[in-house]
């Protein structure tokens, strides 16, 4: 089948419309604020042959990218000669899929006059898998829920009852955990019944020679970028927080004519508690790290994933063994794309983004409801500031790389027994630079229960600064504290008397480029603004501010840059 460039604009442009149906049916039916509001899912289709060919323009990339490269694994399981009308098919298996337990994916075989012609699979967070919570003080992935292995859901149509009746009986939350579960359902039989009105009105049998189309395309459009590159090896290392000892992701990138290979030897060895990644968590997030640097504009899909390898020694920290604890796998995942976006610093300075926040900051809590007397269990994400960019300031309370919504404060509150007491931009905690990294937020949470409760935080950068690149300055750190005292540690679950209210402080990010080549006038828009303080203005930015007028002293912010470039 040839395709002209006018018909293959109509076809993608219809695929995507296809696959964003999806995912806005999943969304819109589902039960928990992790899917509706914070958007932690994704969704694409796939051809016969388990490639990605599309995704939803929502999504994060530690579920699509690992969605897209775990589909063999269902075939490998079920061939397509072995499935039938109405089979759907799920797992939450970490080294198949997205690295954690709480993440299951939903695959739908789609057939069209008895032919099975393309797959819908989506990923979601769910809000409970059971074990110890949603927490990284696991062992082994034992201790972290109920694992599904690659199996059928639905059976010709039939739901097969006992997987849903172990998992209702294994989480805490049944309802919205079984809820999200048929909304996935619902989201696939959306698509499938779009992409097959699809094929009917362009009178095509299936989506193989337009998947061909445009995977090879993508593929092709990869390589060029990938050719433009210098050849060499393009070499970074961040240290993040870890656990008991702080944790090192060592990456280089090796350019050779149209191929790219990040090697990830040199990183921290596997560590006792869930902080562990595995490789389909690993690749996911470094793809996607190296497209945000070269090619942005290039579809997301099986063909833009083939120029690149990644690869990470055999059982450590970044491609651990089953069964390592992996809970809490983000706290290292999401670093992975600052880490390539520091190697490629060397060939694109103009195209990286400084490491900012990068690792979520999850806060789970579960305990005895004082107005109802019933037991919660609710989770919700938080976002520091985003690394800055060459001419661009970074975003504040931003989730990149995860693309994750933070979930208004009205929405916790009316879903939990919690009250969030203040939510505030963090001053002066983006990195100074030419370009400012993004500010972290504050958050003060009061939990409403006259019995202690269980509270869980994976946090990350409460030691180690987002750190600045071409010359800018790091971030702040993050900080817990709570208003009685009670030392929490992140990454560990604590009981919390009734009466804590605890606050949360992000992490901003690492600036880019020089500060004193930051224009004065900007400086003092961030102070006038509340970003940064008179007195940061001048200790990191040379800008002396007559904060009576608002004005910029011109010939004092002159002599303090003359005297500190002096020294």
């Amino acid at each position: 089948m040839s395709i002209d460039q006018i018909t293959l604009d109509v076809l993608w442009s219809r695929l995507i419309s296809t696959v964003n149906e999806q995912a806005a049916a999943l969304i819109r039916s589902s039960f928990t604020s992790i899917v509706r509001e914070a958007g932690d899912l994704s969704a694409g289709v796939f051809d016969r042959r388990g490639r990605m060919v599309a995704q939803a323009v929502t999504g994060t990339p530690g579920h699509i990218n690992s969605m897209a490269t775990g589909m063999i694994h269902f075939l490998d399981r079920f061939p397509i000669e072995d499935l039938k009308p109405g089979d759907v098919l799920v797992t939450n298996d970490p080294w198949k899929t997205a690295s954690q337990l709480n993440d299951i994916t939903i695959a739908t075989p789609v057939f069209k006059n008895g032919r099975l012609v393309a797959f819908f699979a989506s990923c979601c967070h769910a809000l409970d898998i059971g074990g110890r919570g949603l927490s990284a003080d696991s062992r082994s992935v034992y201790e972290e829920g109920l694992f599904i292995p690659v199996m059928k859901l639905r059976e010709e149509g039939k739901l097969v009852s006992p997987i849903l009746e172990l998992l209702a009986a294994n989480v805490r939350t049944p309802e919205e955990v079984l809820g999200d579960i048929h909304s996935q359902i619902i989201g696939n039989e959306v698509g499938a019944r779009q992409l097959l009105s699809f094929l009917d009105e362009f009178g095509l049998d299936d989506i193989e020679a337009l998947s061909d189309e445009i995977v090879d395309r993508s593929e092709r459009a990869m390589r060029e970028r990938i050719r433009a590159l210098p050849d060499g090896e393009y070499s970074y290392s961040m240290t993040v927080d870890g656990f008991d000892e702080p944790i090192v992701i060592a990456a280089k990138i090796n350019v050779a004519g149209d191929e790219l290979t990040v090697d990830y030897a040199g990183s921290s060895g596997p560590v006792p508690i869930g902080i562990n990644v595995t490789l389909n968590y690993t690749r996911a997030y470094t793809t996607y790290g190296i497209k945000c640097a070269i090619s942005p504009d290039v579809p997301n899909n099986e063909g833009s994933f083939r120029p690149v390898k990644v690869v990470a020694p055999e059982g450590g920290l970044l491609n651990c063994s089953y069964p390592a604890p992996v809970g809490g796998r983000h706290l290292v995942g999401h670093f992975l794309p600052s880490a390539v976006m520091g190697a490629l610093a060397g060939a694109l300075p103009e195209n990286v983004i400084a490491p900012g926040f990068d690792a979520l900051w999850d806060t789970h809590l579960a305990g005895v409801d004082r107005a109802s007397g019933k037991h919660f269990s609710f989770t919700w994400f938080s976002a520091g500031g985003a690394g800055a960019l060459h001419g661009k300031d970074g975003l504040s309370a931003t989730a990149y790389p995860s693309g994750i919504a933070g979930v208004p404060a009205e929405v916790i509150e009316a879903l939990a027994p919690v009250v969030v007491r203040r939510r505030e931009l963090r001053t002066d905690s983006g990195g100074a630079g030419t370009s400012r990294g993004g500010l972290g937020q504050t958050m003060e949470v009061e939990v409403l229960t006259d019995e202690p409760y269980l509270f869980s935080g994976l946090y990350d950068r409460a030691k180690h600064p987002a750190p600045g690149i071409a010359g800018g300055h790091d971030g702040a750190v993050g900080h817990l504290s709570t208003n009685n005292g009670v030392k929490v540690q992140p990454k560990l679950s604590v009981v919390l008397p009734p009466d804590t209210v605890f606050t949360l402080e992000m992490p901003g990010g690492g600036g880019f480029g020089p500060p004193f080549e930051r224009a004065p006038e900007q400086v003092l828009a961030d102070v006038k603004a509340g970003y940064v303080s008179v007195a940061a203005a001048k200790k990191d930015y040379g800008v002396v501010i007559d904060d009576r007028r608002w004005i910029v002293d011109e010939e004092a912010t002159a002599a303090a840059r003359r005297s500190a470039l002096h020294v």
